[in-house]
C-alpha cells in the first residue's frame, strides 16, 4: 500500500510575537518569496483530502527554515543568524524539532504498519531569482538513484501532459532533488521500498498574476496525482 504523506514547510510568513522586533519594517520582505512559498498552502489544502497524514507550518522560513538540516548555513536567516545560541536553541525547540520529529515519527509508523510512504512536500518558486528567469510551470524533484521516485514522477508528468500538453513540467528543476531538504533527510533513514520523497515546485507567477490559470493547475495536479495512488492501492485517510 502506498500512503500519501503531505507536508508544506513554508506555508506562511507568521513571526511569533517574541521575535517580531527582529522584523520591524520588513513587511515587504516577509510578504515576498523570501518570507514564504506564495500559494503553497492553498495547493497543500487542495491535496489534503488525499493524504493519510499531513503537516504544514505557517511560521516564516526567515525565523527558521524547516526544510533545512541543522548543519545547513541557511537554517537561520540574516534576521536570526546573529541571535545568541540560547535563543537559536529556543527557536529550534519550539518550531523546528516538533515539526520535523512529527513527520519522521509518522513515516516510521506507516512503514512499521507495512506500507510504503509517498512523501509529497509542497513548495512554490519565484519566477525570477537573482535576475535569472526560471523556465518551468511545475518542477518535480526526486533522487534519480531511487527507481520508485523516478518512475512516480515520470507517471505524474505523463498524466499532467494528458490534461494539458502546454504545461512545462521539468524534473529536478529549479532545484536538484538531492539537495538539502526534508525528503533528503528522510531518504537517509528509509529505503526506496519504504519511502518515496518528492518535492513539488510550482511557479509563483500563477498565484501572483493569473488566478484562473492557478486554479486550473491546482486541479490538474490533483487529478493527475490520483491515478498513481489508486494504482498502488492508497486511499484517503485521517489527516494530522
Amino acid at each position: 500500500m502506498l500512503n500519501l504523506l503531505l507536508t508544506c514547510e513554508h506555508g506562511g510568513n507568521h513571526v511569533p510575537a517574541a521575535f517580531r522586533v527582529l522584523f520591524e519594517g520588513q513587511e515587504q520582505v516577509l510578504a515576498s518569496h523570501l518570507g514564504y512559498d506564495i500559494g503553497a498552502l492553498t495547493l497543500f489544502h487542495d491535496l489534503q483530502d488525499m493524504a493519510k497524514a499531513s503537516f504544514f507550518s505557517e511560521t516564516s522560513r526567515l525565523l527558521v527554515d524547516l526544510n533545512r538540516s541543522l548543519h545547513h548555513r541557511n537554517i537561520f536567516s540574516a534576521f536570526t543568524k546573529a541571535l545568541p545560541q540560547a535563543e537559536k536553541e529556543f527557536i529550534l525547540q519550539q518550531y523546528y524539532y516538533p515539526y520535523r520529529n512529527s513527520v519522521l515519527q509518522t513515516v516510521e509508523q506507516l512503514v512499521q504498519a507495512g506500507g510504503q510512504v509517498l512523501h509529497l512536500a509542497v513548495h512554490t518558486f519565484t519566477p525570477v531569482l537573482n535576475g535569472e528567469q526560471r523556465h518551468a510551470d511545475i518542477g518535480l524533484l526526486f533522487d534519480p538513484k531511487r527507481k520508485d521516485e523516478k518512475n512516480f514522477c515520470k507517471n505524474w508528468k505523463a498524466q499532467l501532459l494528458k490534461q494539458d500538453t502546454g504545461l512545462q513540467v521539468r524534473f529536478n528543476y529549479p532545484y536538484l532533488g538531492v539537495a538539502d531538504g526534508l525528503p533528503a533527510y528522510l531518504r537517509r533513514k528509509f529505503t526506496d521500498d519504504q519511502y518515496l520523497g518528492i518535492e513539488l515546485e510550482v511557479n509563483q507567477c500563477f498565484p501572483e498574476c493569473d488566478q484562473s490559470r492557478w486554479e486550473s493547475i491546482r486541479l490538474q495536479l490533483k487529478t493527475a496525482l490520483q491515478p498513481g495512488l489508486v494504482q498502488t492501492g492508497a486511499a484517503p485517510g485521517t489527516n494530522k
